[in-house]
C-alpha cells in the first residue's frame, strides 16, 4: 500500500512540481541488491532519490522521524515510510554498525539501498573523501554499486530552511560498478579503500565537483 502511494502519488507530484533532469534511469538494474550512492548536498537528497529511481530506494533516517507524537508525528511517519526510509538509532560506534547491520539486511533482501559515502552534507559544494563503509556493504553482500549525481538540491532546501522552494534539480545515475571479483574481502582495509576510492571517483565524474581531500566531518560543538 505504502508502496503504491509512492507510485502514484508522491512521484508523480514530485514530478509535476520541481520537473526534475533525470538521465541514466537504464542503469539502475530493476532486480537485485543494489547500492545507489551519491553526493550529499540537502537534506532533501533523501526524498529526491526515492521519488526519481526507477525502483523503490531505502535510506536510513533518524528514528525520531518515526516516534513523535500527534497529527505532526503521524504524517512525518507515514512520509519516510512512503519514501522508503527505515528508522535507526545514531550517535554512538554500536549504533553505527547496527545501522550497517540494518543496511546489509536491505541488500540481502535483493533490494537497493542508498548511501552517502561522505557521511553527511557538503556545506561548500566539494566532493570529501569517502568513508568505506559504502565497500563493506558492497563487498560483504556482492551488489554492484550505482554511482548518483545530484545538482541542486540544496537550491530546493538549503541549510537552515524548513520549508522547500521549487528550484531545478538534476538526478544522474550512472552505470553500475562491479566489484565481484573482490567479494568477500570487506575485512580488507585496501579493498575497502580501493573500491571507496572507485565509487568517489565515479561520483565526481558525474557531478564535477571539485574534489576535498580530507573528510567532511560536522562541526564540533561549542
Amino acid at each position: 500500500m505504502i508502496n503504491l502511494l509512492t507510485k502514484l502519488v508522491l512521484k508523480p507530484l514530485a514530478r509535476a512540481v520541481y520537473r526534475p533532469v533525470i538521465e541514466g534511469l537504464e542503469n539502475v538494474p530493476r532486480k537485485g541488491g543494489v547500492i545507489l550512492a551519491s553526493n550529499h548536498l540537502s537534506f532533501i537528497d533523501s526524498v529526491v532519490i526515492p521519488l526519481t529511481a526507477p525502483r523503490q530506494v531505502h535510506f536510513l533516517a533518524k528514528a525520531e522521524y518515526f516516534t513523535g507524537t500527534g497529527l505532526k508525528g503521524a504524517l512525518s511517519r507515514g512520509f519516510f515510510e512512503a519514501i522508503g526510509a527505515v528508522a535507526v538509532e545514531r550517535g554512538t560506534y554500536r549504533s553505527a554498525q547496527a545501522s550497517l547491520q540494518s543496511a546489509l539486511e536491505i541488500l540481502e533482501a535483493d533490494k537497493a539501498f542508498g548511501i552517502y559515502p561522505e557521511g553527511t552534507r557538503s556545506l561548500d559544494g566539494r566532493l570529501y573523501r569517502g568513508k568505506t563503509g559504502v565497500a563493506w556493504l558492497a563487498l560483504t553482500a556482492g551488489v554492484p554499486v550505482v554511482p548518483v549525481a545530484l545538482e541542486g538540491p540544496e537550491e530546493i532546501l538549503p541549510v537552515g530552511r524548513r520549508i522547500p522552494r521549487v528550484r531545478k534539480v538534476t538526478v544522474r545515475f550512472g552505470e553500475p560498478l562491479d566489484f565481484a571479483e573482490l567479494h568477500g574481502q570487506a575485512r580488507s582495509a585496501q579493498a575497502r579503500r580501493h573500491v571507496t576510492d572507485e565509487v568517489m571517483r565515479a561520483i565526481q565524474e558525474l557531478s564535477g565537483q571539485e574534489v576535498a581531500t580530507s573528510y567532511n566531518e560536522l562541526p564540533k560543538a561549542a
